[in-house]
């Protein structure tokens, strides 16, 4: 378990981490977090999908197709040609500065083994000046944190403008077994498609329609996740669908 503490000079003088780090064990991740500007990159790689938590819509990746598999994920390497910059950043990420209310600062993974005094590069040099790598990542975390402003701003637009669908994916087994996992969502097309000509031109000048394409484009990696599965040692997959929900039900009830 990860250990994050807000970087000190006071506490972490000495403190250096490895100058080559591998990525943290997230092989038991089947979603990982992402942000609407890593959209047209990530999406020719993985499926990307909204959840709902506690409330709030917040961007994923699906990289497994159930709880605990990272199907890309394999001898300490993703699988893909763009790395998520949250997991990039690692062993450091964004968290609250206990000495100063709802301020962001800088953590470090205490517990990583890319971290300790026995490291190859410091966090500050011999005169408690901050070392240019550490002024590097705290500007690539700053960098991080607009994004997922930006990202804010961009689902509170698909959510202002009812351009959210709640989806399932339905999957079916070899051996007979069929499973369907609910609580996602994606860009409803039909709604897309009736936006008003002053709402297009509206999204195109401000960029909304990048993210929104690269969603519906990532659809495409769902049947890279069922190769990907086929290739492990678990139950071999025939096919995977996604449709609206409340298309299923329906389909269900009129069954």
């Amino acid at each position: 378990m990860a250990n994050f503490a807000p970087v000190k000079k006071e506490l972490h003088q000495n403190l250096k981490v490895a100058a080559q780090r591998g990525l943290p064990d997230i092989s038991g991740q089947h979603i990982i977090a992402t942000h609407a500007r890593e959209f047209p990159q990530l999406a020719t790689s993985f499926p990307i999908f909204l959840i709902k938590d506690n409330e709030r819509f917040r961007p994923v990746l699906m990289t497994g197709l159930e709880a605990g598999e990272n199907l890309f994920y394999k001898d300490g390497i993703l699988d893909s040609l763009f790395m998520p910059q949250a997991i990039a950043l690692a062993p450091f990420s964004l968290g609250l500065d206990p000495e100063k209310e709802k301020t962001l600062t800088t953590c470090v993974d205490l517990d990583s083994e890319y971290v300790g005094e026995d490291k190859e590069i410091p966090l500050f040099d011999e005169k408690g000046e901050e070392s240019e790598l550490f002024k590097n990542i705290q500007e690539a975390l700053g960098n991080l944190y607009n994004s997922e402003v930006l990202t804010e701003k961009f689902v509170k637009e698909l959510e202002d403008n009812d351009l959210l669908v709640e989806l399932q994916l339905n999957i079916d087994f070899a051996n007979g077994e069929k499973k369907k996992l609910v609580g996602l969502y994606g860009i409803n097309e039909e709604k897309l498609q009736a936006l008003s000509d002053e709402k297009i031109v509206d999204f195109t000048k401000r960029g909304i329609f990048v993210p929104i394409h690269a969603m519906l484009l990532s659809f495409g990696q769902i049947n890279r996740l069922a190769k990907l599965r086929n290739e492990t040692d678990g139950k071999k997959v025939v096919s995977l669908r996604i449709a609206p929900a409340e298309a299923e039900e329906q389909q269900v009830a009129n069954a």
